[in-house]
């Protein structure tokens, strides 16, 4: 049988690879890499928000091409069903995927404003006005969470949300935006979860740069 393939860009700057390659893991499903170099054109509209069409990570899968970071989120829940992607309640599966999909589709000040570089660190980054309430919201949705199910991740365990907002607490690390203590412990597990250790520290290795991000704000 192939081995699947996860086709993914930079792995410091492409949040939606992060995201991606993180619902593998959560799947327990061993993939192997495949880099769409950041000199593409569409790979380099898709890192600078030039794009609205995200065609990475697409996962191969036994003769499926699944592209979407939600879509393939749904079929490996639906691939491995017996793998808690998903919690079990129903209830709180419905929350769990009502607000991945709010951060899949929405928060669009935010994703300009700060966007992933986990190679950089911006001690005094003032944030633009209007990725304020974006911020606002993500501590509302994080704070219901963990107050609902009693953290260290939203649902308790990892789940998909977890993978779709990791990059998120990234981003609030690179900014140092300031936290309710609550949101920065969060950030703090997210930050501590061994599959982001794996991942920052192969983003860390890589040599590609995008001077578009890379600028000092």
């Amino acid at each position: 049988m192939a081995r699947a393939v996860l086709t993914i860009s930079s792995k410091n700057y492409s949040s939606w690879s992060l995201r991606g390659w993180l619902l593998c893991k959560l799947a327990g499903l061993d993939v192997e890499e495949q880099r769409v170099s950041i000199d593409d054109p569409d790979n380099r509209a898709e890192l600078l928000l030039l794009s609205p069409s995200v065609l990475v990570p697409r996962l191969t899968h036994e003769d499926a091409s699944v592209w979407d970071t939600l879509a393939i989120a749904e079929y490996l829940h639906e691939v491995f069903p017996d793998v808690a992607m998903l919690p079990a309640d129903r209830i709180a599966r419905a929350h769990c995927r009502s607000i991945s999909g709010e951060i899949h589709s929405g928060f669009h000040n935010l994703r300009s404003a700060l966007p992933m570089n986990l190679k950089a660190r911006h001690r005094n980054f003032k944030v633009f006005a209007g990725a304020k309430p974006d911020i606002e919201r993500i501590e509302t949705i994080w704070g219901e969470c963990l107050t609902r199910y009693g953290g260290p991740f939203l649902f308790g365990e990892p789940t998909v949300a977890d993978a779709m907002f990791a990059p998120v607490a990234t981003r609030f690390l690179t900014y140092n935006v300031s936290l309710q203590p609550a949101s920065q412990a969060y950030c703090d597990a997210i930050m501590a979860w061994e599959p982001m250790i794996e991942w920052i520290a192969a983003a860390k290795a890589e040599p590609e740069e995008v001077e578009e991000l890379d600028v000092e704000f």
